[in-house]
């Protein structure tokens, strides 16, 4: 009786981890697009990407305001000769005279100089533009990234959906298979049937078995990849709401496909804002040839004992500047800024060529499927009808137990087929709207 509390405790840890490896979470597509979106490592990535861009404009933007800058020194001298030009004042007392050598082991000084650039040739302005543009370009390369994991993850649901229909018809199957066994035995006792087509009912059975075990694992595989890709626990068992997969219809035609994507890809869009901040490098590039003007101030302060004091030195006053090598130098910047925008115009007609080809066997592929959808649901009720003549016969001894078997199997396979292609239709809409840049409008209705 002392031993009852544990046993309890005991059943009830058992329990309570038999209870959370069982975990079962319903979840909606939209839900699962969200989760992903959340988890997704490679978009925290790329956000990282677009706040180093958007610190690169404050960067920019701080190039207009004042730099400063200030510096001391102590100096030993070995007793430097100091010899005093300038007359001093009556009353001077036991001062230098002029021509007096005096010597000196010792020197003290510091300045404060603070310049605020007033024309820089405009590289300032170029700079920040550039950086601007750039930032949008980061903003957008995340945004296709982001149609990108809802595709993925689109994908992966299908898969589970496919995978857990699989189980669901072969389950199904093998339930009927094993009934047929038994009534196959009992028809096999009593003589009516031969030994050989008991044997062939048992082998169909076992088949059904082996593929029940890799439905089985198919789907483990699918639920842990949907797992992964949501932040959820490895354990979780994911239902799944199908009510999103059904038979897609998607009327417009290639070419408004292809307008699409030349206006509303995001990765087009942002190839187009680096050619503009290419442009202005240009302009940069240019710019080095300008001489800058720059407004300076500062404080100077000195001693060096027995000799001078400075205190209250305080100055102001315009600074022009001009590298004259900028006369020989600049061309070969400028040339390098050109050829970067020729790469960027190549690359982006470049990209108008692949974003054609890439929504034309998008759209191709999904108008298939489409087709394929139709015929697999076509054949599907023809199996079933199909069996259900078969296994009409058999029982009134008009057909063979092979025939019955591959009636079965015929069933369970355009069944499976059927399946497969309302998930692979669905996946090629996705797949045709990401193309077309019209990915994230459809998830958002």
């Amino acid at each position: 009786m002392r031993n009852k509390p544990g046993i309890v405790l005991i059943l009830l840890c058992v329990f309570v981890t038999y209870s959370h490896a069982q975990a079962v979470r319903n979840i909606t597509l939209k839900e699962a697009i969200n989760l992903s979106l959340e988890n997704n490592k490679y978009l925290k990535v790329n956000q990282a990407k677009v706040d180093e861009a958007i610190a690169e404009v404050s960067a920019a933007k701080d190039k207009r305001l004042p730099g400063s800058t200030i510096s001391g020194s102590y100096l030993r001298m070995n007793n430097a000769d100091i010899d005093m030009k300038i007359k001093p004042s009556s009353g001077s007392g036991g001062s230098a005279q002029p021509g007096q050598s005096i010597s000196a082991d010792q020197a003290m000084y510091g300045i404060l100089n603070v310049s605020l650039p007033l024309y820089t040739g405009g590289k300032i302005k170029y700079g920040i533009h550039s950086a601007e543009l750039l930032a949008k370009a980061a903003e957008l390369d995340g945004e296709n990234q982001k149609e990108e994991v809802i595709a993925t993850t689109i994908e992966a649901i299908a898969n589970l959906f496919r995978a857990n229909s699989a189980v669901t018809l072969v389950k199904e199957s093998l339930e009927q298979n094993k009934q047929r066994v038994i009534d196959l035995s009992n028809l096999e006792k009593n003589g009516i049937i031969a030994r050989n087509d008991l044997l062939k009912a048992q082998l169909q059975e076992s088949n059904v078995e082996l593929s029940m075990l890799d439905a089985e694992n198919n789907l483990q595989i699918a639920n842990l990849n949907m797992n992964i890709m949501l932040g959820l626990p490895d354990d979780t068992q994911l239902r799944l709401d199908t009510s999103g997969i059904v038979k897609s219809k998607e009327d417009r035609s290639l070419d408004d496909y292809i307008r699409s994507a030349l206006a509303h890809r995001k990765d087009k869009e942002a190839l187009g804002y680096q050619l503009d901040a290419a442009n202005i490098g240009i302009s940069v590039a240019k710019a080095d040839k300008l001489p800058n003007l720059s407004l300076t101030g500062g404080y100077i302060a000195g001693y060096i004992p027995n000799v001078i004091a400075i205190t209250n030195a305080l100055n102001i006053g315009v600074g022009l500047s001009y590298n004259i090598a900028s006369l020989w130098k600049t061309k070969s910047k400028i040339d390098q800024a050109q050829a970067r925008v020729n790469q960027l115009k190549w690359n982006q007609s470049i990209m108008d060529d692949n974003l054609r080809l890439e929504v034309s066997k998008a759209y191709m592929l999904y108008t298939s499927f489409r087709k394929k959808i139709d015929v697999t649901e076509k054949a599907r009720i023809q199996a079933e009808e199909n069996y259900r003549i078969i296994k009409n016969k058999f029982d009134n001894q008009l057909a063979t137990t092979t025939d019955l078997l591959e009636a079965d199997v015929a069933k369970l396979q355009a069944n499976i087929n059927y399946t497969a292609t309302r998930a692979d239709t669905f996946v090629a809409q996705k797949k045709l709207l990401l193309s077309a840049g019209l990915l994230s409008q459809d998830i958002d209705k």
